[in-house]
């Protein structure tokens, strides 16, 4: 006999509504609040934002690259942010071990100067006294200034890509409803980094997108299934639709956030110090995406309302041939 996992039960008659107004009002104050946290304590930005300076150092050892130990030898130099990752390529030597070092650029400073290379490269030597500096490159203000407004950007496309796919697919109230729901959980993303001074760079910027993928996946999920019971039912409540709709796709939503979960708290936990700011934006944008699809994105088609005499149809319907569905 075949053992089912079920983390709710097949049919479910919870009121999604019945608190709509603290639920909704919640995520109201969540977003205004994200947005004090961003302007008033601003974001602790990482190297890709703020510019430093690389270094690239080469060492000729047959045992792994202790990253920990290169953290801790230039740890009391007092740099601030300093990323280091081992670099791998095919064509490397079996002993050849290279890794770069990425510093904030310090106070006044557009690149660590030549006298902080040397301390830096005599805290190296430390664990390796074989070690040497290959090569330099800074990232300027300037540079970093553009990779920020570009983050910016590519944020903002993916959203207007959205809106314009929700609005095709569906209807305009779906497509505001979509987007204000992937506003919400971008912004109070933010807002947790802005209050817990947890760095911010370009890994972030990646978590962020993967966010609006995630929470607009489970939002269609949900629209479609509005859509076929707005046809289903055609005398029932818009309101008892969407809870219906809701009721319906709620296993779904529950095993697929827990199950991604599962393997996000697992990296959160054990991934180490260099993912670690990306899965918490990960777990965090998850649990924020799966309360938004639920209670926010359903909230401001409601709130629009919905013309129930012209629901639009799936466009794959105009391809393949479909049984009417009966009414109620």
């Amino acid at each position: 006999m075949a053992f089912r996992l079920k983390l709710v039960p097949e049919k479910t008659n919870f009121d999604f509504f019945k608190h709509q107004v603290a639920t909704f009002g919640f995520s109201v104050v969540m977003v205004l609040a994200s947005i004090v946290l961003v302007l008033t304590m601003g974001l602790n930005l990482g190297i890709d934002f703020r510019g430093g300076t690389t270094i690239r150092t080469e060492a000729d050892q047959t045992e792994p690259v202790d990253i920990g130990a290169y953290r801790s030898a230039i740890a009391p130099l007092g740099l601030g942010d300093v990323l280091i990752t081992q670099v791998y390529d095919p064509n490397f030597r079996a002993d050849q071990k290279v890794v770069t070092i990425r510093i904030q650029a310090q106070d006044g400073q557009e690149a660590i100067s030549p006298e902080t290379q040397a301390k830096v490269l005599d805290s190296l030597k430390t664990v390796n006294k074989d070690i040497k500096i290959v090569a330099t490159e800074s990232i300027g203000p300037k540079v970093s200034g553009e990779l920020i407004w570009t983050a910016i950007w590519s944020v903002l496309a993916a959203v207007a890509a959205i809106l314009v796919y929700i609005w095709l697919r569906f209807e305009w109230q779906f497509s505001v409803g979509a987007v204000a729901a992937l506003i919400h959980d971008v912004t109070v993303t933010v807002g947790i980094f802005a209050l817990f001074q947890i760095k911010f760079d370009l890994s972030i910027i990646a978590a962020l997108l993967t966010i609006l993928g995630y929470s607009i996946n489970d939002t269609v999920v949900v629209f479609d299934r509005l859509r076929e019971n707005l046809v289903k039912y055609k005398k029932m409540p818009l309101r008892e639709v969407m809870n219906l709709s809701v009721n319906e796709t709620l296993s779904r939503t529950v095993m697929t956030s827990g199950t991604t979960l599962l393997a996000l708290i697992s990296l959160l936990v054990l991934g180490g110090d260099v993912i670690r700011n990306f899965v918490f934006a990960m777990t965090w944008g998850v649990i924020v995406g799966t309360y938004s699809s639920v209670y926010v994105a359903k909230n401001i088609v409601l709130f629009i309302g919905l013309d129930r005499n012209k629901e639009k149809k799936d466009p794959s319907e105009k391809f393949f041939d479909k049984t009417d569905v009966a009414t109620d």
